[in-house]
């Protein structure tokens, strides 16, 4: 599905997404196991290991799991936080080049949410809250955030393979 400036009108856009889901949404039972296993990592862009160390491990209680040298770039480091479930969340530094800021472009990152413990969701906002990250509730269970770089964070209480009261999984 794609929409332009000229193409947004919301009853449109809604018949269009019936006809995708028509067309390729499956019932579960009915689906073929996936040939992934999971994700491994998404791995991000840092221009400073401690600071988002800190900000990931510190704030967030991600803790660090891994710091080893960048094998597709020598002197660029490659990291990694627990992100639960057997999941990290990896960071490139790229020390010499110009990565510029932070952008959402097409086929770039607008968002990776992360699911946490509904006990802990609270908590979790409130030390955002503690260390001055800006930050908006959504639903009374998303907070989303931007991390040091600008990545946009989401902290979800939902369980995994839910979103809002629906299985999406």
């Amino acid at each position: 599905m794609s929409t332009t400036d000229s193409d947004t009108d919301p009853t449109a856009i809604e018949r269009e997404r019936a006809r995708i889901r028509e067309a390729h949404l499956r019932p579960a039972g009915d689906r073929p196991a996936s040939t992934a296993r999971g994700l491994h990592h998404t791995a991000l862009i840092s221009s400073d290991v401690e600071r988002t160390v800190r900000f990931y491990q510190d704030v967030l209680g991600f803790p660090l799991t891994e710091l080893i040298e960048n094998r597709d770039y020598p002197g660029s480091s490659h990291f990694f936080f627990d992100i639960g479930h057997g999941n990290l969340l990896a960071f490139f530094d790229f020390p010499g080049l110009d990565v510029g800021p932070y952008a959402e472009v097409l086929g770039g990152l607008h968002h990776c949410a992360i699911s946490v413990d509904p006990d802990r969701w609270a908590e979790l906002v409130e030390r955002l809250t503690d260390a001055g990250v800006e930050h908006a509730v959504h639903s009374g269970v998303s907070v989303y955030f931007r991390d040091p770089d600008g990545a946009r964070i989401e902290l979800i209480a939902d369980p995994l393979g839910e979103m809002y009261g629906h299985h999406v999984l």
